[in-house]
């Protein structure tokens, strides 16, 4: 049964316990058929240098990935009459706990975020697209493993090791009025977005390929937002892609980054303390020292989502690292591996494992 105030309070009562079956037959499912794929296929990885592309991954802070937040910041399009696949995996753990006199928030639990997302290239510098996501928010598993790992490296654990392992609560209080419940397990379709790109240069040579691009997004309220899969609103997104990758005996060097704006309508989550406007942006380096394979870094950042609160999770611009790097296949296949981090603490998960397989044809 849910039950839902627009300008108060979203709440979740029990569900069961399916959803999280779901989730770790699919998590090990996943991990198995990329392993499969990892030991059949390296040994064969084309010989044409490595493209240095953006990691097609943003925060998935459960108050922050409702939104229509751009996530395919590479500056390509996809040529007339061909297709370009992708299917996006994330897997994020979430603790953060902070009050005042006046505020309380609480955000623990696990997100298992799964996406497919085709483009077809419908004439000479355009294309279009969707991006179908499937949630399951849950308890999880990753509390112990994100523990150890502060342990080990000496990092702060804020609270996370004294805290109830494996649960789902994300909650937020002002002023005695409780705004946000949501304390049980879900699974289903997120918000779904519409996509196009307009290529307004491109130069490429054997030394040097050089992008830039124009993409927008409309993302609809698709989503459940009572079990923030979805924020139940409509948001557009338009966003300038640009990419610099140089050739040279010492392997590709690439550079690339995007600006742009989200535009969002009123939805379900903290409606009242929700801002209609925000700013977006991404810049990342990678190298590929062979043609099979390349390292990344990258940073996505957003201006405030909401505002009239003191608190970080919720005033504060979020900031999102991402380190990893990608492989090559044969038959156009490319797999990014990435493991981001909260660099502005308390405005992204703790950790966040990314993997994206896409190909063309």
């Amino acid at each position: 049964m849910v039950s839902r105030k627009r300008d108060a309070v979203v709440r979740i009562f029990p569900v069961g316990n399916n959803a999280f079956r779901t989730y770790n037959v699919l998590v090990r499912a996943r991990c198995f058929i990329l392993f499969l794929i990892l030991i059949c296929s390296v040994e064969g990885a084309a010989a044409a240098d490595m493209e240095i592309t953006p990691f097609d991954t943003f925060n998935q802070s459960p108050l922050v990935q409702i939104y229509g937040l751009p996530h395919d910041t590479g500056a390509d399009i996809v040529p007339p009459g061909k297709f370009s696949i992708t299917l996006n995996q994330d897997l994020s753990s979430n603790y953060t706990a902070s009050s005042t006199s006046h505020e309380q928030i609480l955000l623990d639990g696990e997100t298992y975020r799964i996406a497919f997302a085709a483009r077809y290239g419908i004439a000479p510098r355009w294309d279009v697209g969707v991006e179908m996501p499937f949630l399951i928010q849950g308890g999880g598993f990753l509390d112990a493993f994100v523990v150890d790992w502060h342990k080990t490296f000496g990092l702060p654990q804020g609270g996370r090791d004294s805290a109830t392992k494996d649960r789902i609560n994300y909650s937020y209080s002002k002023d005695g009025v409780q705004k946000l419940l949501m304390n049980h397990s879900g699974s289903g379709v997120g918000d779904i977005s519409l996509t196009t790109g307009f290529g307004l240069y491109e130069n490429s040579s054997d030394t040097s390929h050089d992008q830039l691009a124009l993409k927008a997004a409309l993302k609809l309220p698709t989503g459940d937002s009572s079990y923030l899969r979805g924020s139940g609103g409509t948001d557009a997104m338009l966003q300038l892609c640009g990419s610099m990758t140089n050739y040279s005996e010492w392997g590709a060097l690439g550079v690339y980054g995007s600006a742009g704006a989200l535009v969002m309508s009123k939805g379900d989550v903290l409606r009242d303390q929700h801002n209609p406007f925000a700013g977006v942006g991404t810049f990342g380096l990678g190298w590929g020292p062979t043609p099979w394979i390349s390292f990344k870094v990258q940073l996505n950042g957003t201006t405030p989502l909401y505002s009239d609160s003191s608190l970080a999770e919720l005033s504060r611009s979020p900031l999102l690292l991402v380190v990893g790097g990608a492989l090559k296949f044969p038959g156009e296949y490319l797999l990014d591996i990435g493991v981001s981090e909260d660099v502005a603490v308390a405005t992204a998960p703790d950790v966040s494992f990314h993997l994206g397989l896409s190909t063309r044809f």
